[in-house]
């Protein structure tokens, strides 16, 4: 019992848990909860890069080992309840855009990302991305947390069934598809039951919900219990990358402008991520600032490179943090838990994949909503803070994009300040970002073609 005691008050002064005003058990639950919203992705990972020609057994156990380690780097390094894994959207531009659209072999594309995981890391050590970070103004930065927010809201939505792409050419690009299926009348089942539940304020509503909803599919039918439980994994994609293949294949001009292209969306996304995360935790300073966010930087930058040297892609801060964080996740230990189960789902990969995602679904929809009550604090009567945080809040679902919806609100707040008058206001900093997101924005004018 007195072991016990000791353990617990090492771990309170190492993660600061009291004074952040949480426990051992609430960020234990907070971590579970993050992982089993994060789950999805040790085969959503596999899925996607199989385009690519990569073996999805060696993908999947590369994706959850990674994933494990650099989230535990996460929570020990920079005590934030922030999870890492390979990124989506990244992986898509990797497998579709690298390989099949431009002829890379997957390891040269893999070494694309080595390429802009090494200069992010290179920023971070000069300090250039915290001082980008500390340039945002503050309607920017709630207005990314919101778009995020709105962003994973409608993930939840398409995952569940709920939204789709209309067949032929209808006059909107999506809609509402009332439940046709079981999967789809699972999530509706599932949004009920956990709208019920943290409205109640049921201690560890939103991994309940996963669990009662994960039940209710299996007897609908919509999820199958696995064949086996245990595999044996093989981890063929380490070190499988090559960083001189892209400058081979596409020439010095369009190689330095494509890992420029990957360099700005990991650079921007997760400075979005951790902005909405910490705020959301309220972690972040009176000026909207994230403490010690140096030692986050460093660990989510060294990701990147790390993701793409073990052959799976881009590992960068997820979005689905905030899960456990809304189950009161306020330290690094939330993380740690979380990296935990990523490592054993190396071996239990089987387990994982027992949550469908009709089951996670509904918990990305009232986190998308958590996130957006950000909103308030933005001041839309003024034209100088609120149309620039429409353009980022708003295209971010709309594109599927978080580096769009980011890109264009820096963009915008630029332009109206300099037509106001005010370019004086303008921190030196927003110029170069603004700048460069118009090259992303008009790469293909440019010649590289590629869009990550």
């Amino acid at each position: 019992m007195a072991q016990v005691q000791t353990r617990a008050r090492g771990l309170d002064g190492f993660f600061k848990l009291s004074e952040r005003g949480t426990s051992v058990g609430t960020e234990i639950r907070a971590g579970v909860t993050t992982f089993m919203v994060m789950a999805y992705i040790i085969f959503v990972n596999p899925g996607i890069l199989s385009a690519a020609g990569l073996d999805p057994r060696a993908v999947s156990a590369a994706t959850a080992l990674v994933a494990g380690v650099l989230t535990i780097a996460m929570g020990l390094v920079a005590n934030y309840p922030i999870a890492m894994a390979a990124g989506l959207g990244i992986n898509g531009a990797v497998a579709f855009g690298l390989v099949l659209g431009q002829g890379l072999t997957p390891e040269g594309a893999m070494g694309v990302i080595v390429w802009e995981g090494l200069v992010v890391t290179a920023l971070v050590l000069a300090g250039f991305r915290e001082a980008v970070m500390d340039a945002v103004p503050m309607g920017l930065k709630r207005a990314i947390g919101v778009g995020i927010g709105l962003f994973i809201l409608f993930i939840g939505f398409v995952n569940g069934g709920l939204i789709r792409q209309p067949e032929g050419d209808g006059p909107v690009p999506v809609e509402f598809v009332f439940p046709q299926t079981a999967g789809a009348a699972l999530t509706l089942i599932g949004l009920v039951i956990t709208v019920i539940l943290f409205a109640r304020k049921v201690p560890g509503a939103l991994i309940l919900s996963i669990l009662a909803t994960t039940v209710v599919g299996l007897i609908l039918g919509v999820q199958a219990l696995p064949e086996e439980f245990v595999v044996t994994p093989s981890f063929a994609t380490l070190g499988a990358f090559d960083m001189g293949n892209v400058f081979v294949e596409l020439g010095v001009l369009t190689a330095l402008l494509t890992i420029f292209s990957f360099m700005l969306t990991d650079f921007f996304d997760t400075m979005g991520t951790a902005t909405a995360i910490v705020e959301q935790a309220g972690l972040t300073d009176e000026e909207g600032r994230i403490p010690g966010i140096g030692r986050l930087l460093l660990v989510d930058s060294l990701g990147a490179a790390v993701g793409g040297a073990a052959g799976i892609s881009s590992n960068t801060s997820y979005i689905e943090s905030a899960a456990g964080v809304a189950e009161g996740g306020r330290t690094g230990l939330t993380s740690v838990v979380t990296g935990i189960l990523f490592l054993a789902a190396i071996f239990l990969a089987p387990l994982a994949g027992l949550i469908p995602p009709e089951a996670t679904a509904p918990v990305l929809i009232v986190v998308g909503y958590l996130m957006t009550t950000l909103i308030k604090d933005i001041d839309f009567t003024d034209v100088e803070e609120g149309f620039p945080a429409l353009m980022a809040l708003i295209l971010m679902p709309l594109t599927f994009s978080i580096t769009v919806g980011i890109g264009a609100g820096f963009v915008t707040y630029v332009l109206v300040k300099l037509v106001m008058g005010k370019a004086k206001d303008v921190h030196p900093l927003m110029w170069v970002v603004a700048a460069a997101f118009i090259v992303y924005f008009a790469q293909a004018l440019l010649g590289s073609g590629i869009a990550a």
